[in-house]
């Protein structure tokens, strides 16, 4: 009996595990992530002025990429791999369609806390943004990266030199995160849901690919009016 009851617990304990980490193909698990995205980056101008990315960032930042509640322990190898979206600005002033890509690597220090958290990426200059063209980098290594600087007023100096600014928001507040070591890369099914091709990640991101999804527009259209609004104070 109790080896009946240990083989049916290791086959539940399986079950879940290849539920938690199986791939998130399908078109609704995708549309899924932009709208959670999308919520995020709302959520950027809804934050208290001492606890939410400087203006300075918005403002300056040449792409924009989002983790969505990446859920502590949800994912294989506690919660080290997830999903993500990012936009950047074209020659024409505008934000490109949202590129989506996987990130493996993440490391839960004190920064990165609780259950559940929304991972932001600020790139602030051209080698981050040329890094994250090429579809596959890993941030501090391929890109230099550092926690951003909070609140309203604070200075975005550090950007000049990092990179890509990094934070983390839980719960309305957002505070600098070290994602040194993460790994990024392109998603190729979402890119062919989105796009009805595998348009590589340097032409979604120069505004040369356009995907029909309604929710692709809703997220980049989230990240213009972030940053009119930060232009606005």
């Amino acid at each position: 009996m109790k080896h009946r009851w240990a083989v049916g617990l290791l086959s539940l304990s399986l079950g879940t595990l290849a539920w938690a980490a199986g791939p998130a193909d399908s078109k609704d698990k995708d549309d899924t992530e932009l709208q959670r995205a999308t919520e995020t980056v709302r959520h950027i101008t809804e934050a208290a002025p001492d606890k939410g990315v400087p203006n300075e960032v918005l403002e300056g930042a040449k792409c924009v990429a989002v983790i969505p509640k990446l859920v502590k322990g949800a994912f294989v190898v506690g919660g080290e791999h997830g999903k993500g979206v990012a936009t950047c600005r074209t020659s024409d002033g505008s934000w490109s369609g949202p590129a989506p890509f996987s990130v493996s690597g993440i490391s839960w220090g004190p920064q990165i806390g609780g259950k559940s958290t929304d991972l932001m990426m600020f790139i602030m200059n051209e080698e981050g943004m040329n890094g994250l063209m090429k579809g596959h980098i890993k941030l501090g290594a391929d890109v230099s990266a550092a926690a951003g600087p909070v609140g309203r007023t604070a200075s975005a100096d550090v950007g000049v030199k990092a990179g890509i600014l990094t934070y983390s928001s839980s719960k309305g507040a957002f505070i600098g995160a070290s994602l040194n070591g993460a790994e990024l890369q392109q998603d190729h099914g979402a890119t062919k849901d989105w796009y009805a091709s595998d348009a590589s990640f340097s032409d979604i991101l120069k505004g040369s690919a356009h995907s029909e999804n309604p929710d692709a527009r809703t997220f980049v259209e989230a990240v213009q009016n972030a940053k009119m609004t930060a232009q606005s104070h």
